[in-house]
């Protein structure tokens, strides 16, 4: 018996069927466009049936790979070459949105029949996401009116939740940038998102997506100030706007400030060069002595390992605040910021466990360092403490504070006597 497998006859010049479905079908959008246009020019100028039409049709033709299509006609009325401008072979429709009559109340009617069509078919959420940054991205190519009508739409569907705030990436294509189109679509893009809602609400959409601190980013390198940004939104009437980002500024100029005094600090610097830096600081941010005199709280707080013992830490604080006290000191000159700096020295050792016993020692170490005065002190034992720890921190307060108000009393008796 041969140890060898006898190989199986084959037949040569054998077929395989192809199924239907692994079959690629060509990409051909010309019918579909026809399909779409014919229905738009019967509904006409009825946003109604046009909604109707669509969410009909979306069961007989290809929304899924055609998507771009669909939305090139609905926005412009035919299919969109490269820079904006309509395709020439293919025929196009009136009904659109391009066509359309530019205020608020047909944009709103427009955002109504976009909604509808997504909310039908959720697959064309990204398609549609994708279409608006490649409309921005197109600007150049439109007319103002077009371009008016768009921002309009966009900011609309942005107040509505249609869209994410990450599209505005498109403007800040350096082209459009450079001419002056990313602005001023941008002006009209929020008048109409915030005709729909609140600047807060605009601030947290914007915020969600990074797109907070890169509204500068809609002028050219030249002109990225907050100055101009806050000049030129203003005189467009978005006055809201511009303090929005001004404050965005102001919280991004405080993070870099920290930043760098925790540097100075863990460099050890002399405490008269971080002095007239932060003074520097403050001149040239527009910064208050009380926003500055947390900011170095805590700063000093964060350039230090603190022990994990609470018996040890307590040690460590009043040596390392010791050091710092001057700093402190040239930062607390008015009664607010005295305040303020003990209202976070509350919170932080309310909010880090190890310094609760530490409290009072840190208090009385500044007050002897000429930090805090006993006005100061007074005024947030009786009223103006924090709840956090309230208990707590009061009781560990109450033998130094009726030392301070008996020394109080003791001085004014010994005036009175002098007179």
């Amino acid at each position: 018996m041969s140890n060898q497998r006898q190989q199986k006859p084959t037949l040569t010049g054998q077929r395989f069927k192809t199924r239907k479905r692994d079959e690629k079908e060509k990409f051909d959008p010309s019918q579909f466009q026809e399909s779409i246009i014919q229905g738009l020019n019967q509904t006409g100028t009825d946003l109604e049936a046009v909604a109707k039409f669509l969410d009909a049709s979306g069961a007989k033709l290809d929304y899924r790979r055609y998507s771009e299509t669909l939305f090139d006609i609905l926005v412009a009325g035919g299919m969109l070459a490269p820079g904006g401008t309509l395709s020439d072979e293919v025929t196009c429709t009136e009904f659109c949105l391009f066509k359309a009559q530019e205020d608020m109340e047909t944009m709103q009617a427009y955002a109504q029949v976009f909604n509808k069509l997504i909310r039908r078919y959720k697959y064309l959420e990204r398609g549609f996401e994708e279409e608006i940054k490649k409309l921005l991205l197109f600007l150049k190519g439109f007319t103002e009116s077009e371009r008016n009508k768009l921002a309009m739409l966009t900011g609309i569907l942005l107040a509505n939740g249609n869209l994410s705030a990450s599209i505005l990436s498109s403007l800040f294509n350096e082209n459009l940038v450079k001419e002056g189109v990313s602005a001023c679509f941008a002006v009209k893009l929020f008048k109409s998102w915030l005709s729909e809602k609140d600047i807060s609400s605009v601030a947290t959409s914007l915020r969600k997506v990074g797109m907070d601190n890169r509204l500068m980013e809609l002028f050219p390198a030249n002109k990225r100030s907050c100055e101009h940004f806050s000049k030129y939104f203003t005189e467009a009437g978005l006055k809201e706007l511009s303090d929005f980002a001004r404050n965005q500024q102001s919280i991004g100029a405080r993070k870099e400030l920290q930043k760098e005094l925790q540097e100075q600090m863990s460099r050890g610097d002399p405490l008269k060069d971080i002095i007239t830096y932060v003074r520097e600081e403050i001149k040239k941010n527009n910064i208050s002595e009380q926003t500055m005199i947390g900011l170095i709280w805590s700063s000093v707080m964060s350039s230090v390992e603190w022990n994990k013992k609470e018996e040890l830490v307590k040690e460590q604080a009043i040596k390392h605040l010791k050091q710092y006290s001057p700093l402190l000191k040239a930062f607390t000159s008015q009664g607010l910021s005295e305040l303020t700096l003990l209202l976070k020295i509350q919170e932080y050792c309310y909010d880090n466990i190890h310094f609760m016993k530490a409290f009072q020692n840190i208090v009385v170490l500044l007050y002897k360092a000429d930090v805090l005065s006993e006005e100061a002190i007074l005024k947030w034992y009786t009223e103006a403490h924090l709840p956090k720890g309230k208990s707590f921190f009061l009781e560990q307060m109450k033998t130094f504070v009726e030392w301070l108000k008996n020394a109080e009393e003791e001085s004014e008796s010994e005036e009175e006597e002098a007179d």
